[in-house]
């Protein structure tokens, strides 16, 4: 999966050269939401003057900010598309790898359970998986860097919170205690979704194989046959939404609450008039920005969940290519699945 790509000589280019496009232009968004950030503050400053005392205000400073935002946004729109564009090629390219890697060791992978899917959709799955979460990943640490100082140095005008009183800033600590609260609640709530993905897959090749037996052989796929297999899917279907529907329940009741979480925080500054709108809109920004990146397992925990069942279908793959036991790997003997 890995040592295809970014350990080959053929794709070194693509494999480290585009890394070092995604880390560049991943970094430079970060750079331009900062931007955003005071933005804001200073926008939201003019909105409250203006509100304050009418006249205050000319248009021409009013446009002249909504311009300059104009100018940012439409840079990161470049950059996004740019960024999004390579990516998915650079991502193609990681597949293309994998697709040679296993096509070349061909022979010694067909008995296996369901290879053809995995050469053709499990590599697939793998790499944009990848890209999905490591894009996030990225995005998540290049934010916290930028982010947690404006974060800590804009709590300094917090000097108090509900509950704790006068904590130096506050904002921080509890930004990053509510992100490892959720992170661990929804790991415990979830803790069963990786085994139940990973027998989807099990169950859904069976019935897929044998389907396509059914298509060469007249005594293959038969009702009693197909029904039965059928069930198998059903029942783990059943079985994963049944335990994804409160996982969603912690996860979307914990995300909404999230949302007043900062407002919570700052009620004694905001109802003591101690700061000004626009440095409300820049701490509640950058709080969000700061909480969001330490709840990345928060925000990734399905894609993870399916990319730790991709991951062990094509582990289970490679054991045979390198002659590795694998407590997970199924073959076909004498037509069965085991």
């Amino acid at each position: 999966m890995f040592r295809s790509f970014f350990l080959s000589k053929e794709w070194a280019v693509w494999a480290w050269g585009g890394m070092a496009i995604i880390f560049g232009g991943t970094w430079y968004q970060v750079q331009l939401d900062v931007r955003i950030n005071e933005w804001f503050g200073g926008f939201y400053d003019v909105v409250q003057k203006a509100l304050g005392e009418p006249g205050s205000v000319t248009m021409p400073e009013f446009y002249g900010f909504l311009l300059t935002f104009g100018k940012i946004a439409g840079i990161y729109i470049v950059v996004a598309v740019f960024l999004g564009f390579f990516t998915k090629h650079w991502t193609f390219r990681w597949r293309h790898a994998m697709n040679d890697f296993y096509t070349s060791h061909w022979d010694s992978l067909r008995h296996i359970e369901g290879a053809s899917q995995r050469v053709q959709e499990d590599t697939r799955r793998f790499a944009n998986i990848m890209e999905s979460l490591g894009s996030r990943l990225l995005d998540s640490l290049m934010t916290l860097v930028a982010f947690l100082p404006i974060l800590w140095g804009l709590s300094k005008q917090v000097t108090e919170i509900p509950i704790f009183g006068e904590v130096q800033h506050a904002l921080v600590y509890v930004a990053i205690i509510f992100a490892l609260f959720g992170t661990a609640v929804l790991a415990v709530v979830g803790i069963k979704l990786p085994g139940l993905e990973f027998n989807n897959q099990k169950v859904e090749a069976a019935y897929r194989k044998e389907l396509v037996y059914g298509e060469d052989h007249e005594d293959r796929a038969t009702p009693p046959t197909v029904k039965e297999l059928f069930l198998n899917v059903r029942r783990n279907y059943f079985r994963l939404f049944f335990h994804y529907m409160y996982f969603d329940v912690a996860k979307w009741s914990y995300l909404q609450f999230g949302v007043l979480v900062p407002y919570m925080a700052l009620a004694p500054t905001i109802v003591s008039g101690a700061i000004t709108l626009g440095v409300m809109q820049q701490i509640v920004r950058a709080f969000g920005r700061v909480e969001s990146s330490f709840q990345f397992l928060v925000h990734s925990w399905t894609i993870i969940v399916e990319l730790m069942s991709v991951y062990k279908r094509l582990r289970a793959f490679e054991a045979t290519i390198y002659d590795e036991p694998d407590p997970d790997r199924w073959e076909v003997a004498d037509d069965t699945v085991k």
